[in-house]
């Protein structure tokens, strides 16, 4: 049963999970051959699109970015995902890999432009990382006593001591 004051926690890993296989297909295609180039017989993602191993580590480091930061900054990280995702996408498909190596960069891309939509749409509506603690100054009443109860053994007092 989902309680209607906290916020849903399944968008944010529905983006985190995004952001590892799009790290890992981004980095897997940048090691696999993808053509030859004047100087390489056998150029690998990496050297014929340089973009690859950057945007891969991009997304990285988004998982950390998502998880600890909330409100508008979490929606402008969303926003550099979008544009990094749809960039290499078009480098991807202009620089002519084989079949092979083109799907996995376009899955790669899919899954880091797709989790940058889900927090530019629904990145203020996802808690954060240490969202649920509040200093003991900051601490209010609940309307549920039973919950206030345990608000109580979570600071660190006894609930049933009288005042």
């Amino acid at each position: 049963m989902s309680d209607p004051g906290r916020p849903d926690r399944r968008p944010l890993w529905i983006v985190v999970a995004l952001l590892v296989l799009g790290a890992v297909a981004l980095w897997g295609s940048s090691a696999m051959t993808w053509g030859s180039t004047r100087l390489t017989p056998e150029a690998t993602g990496a050297e014929v699109s340089p973009a690859l191993v950057p945007t891969a580590l991009l997304s990285a480091a988004a998982v950390a970015a998502v998880v600890a930061l909330g409100g508008w900054v979490r929606r402008l990280v969303g926003v550099v995902l979008v544009l990094a995702g749809v960039a290499v996408a078009v480098t991807a498909v202009t620089a002519g890999p084989p079949v092979t190596a083109l799907l996995v960069a376009l899955a790669g891309t899919a899954c880091v432009a797709g989790a940058g939509v889900v927090l530019v749409l629904r990145g203020g509506a996802m808690p954060r990382l240490g969202g649920g603690y509040q200093t003991p100054g900051a601490a209010r009443k609940s309307a549920d006593p039973e919950r206030e109860m345990w608000n109580a053994l979570e600071r660190g007092d006894d609930p049933t001591e009288r005042d």
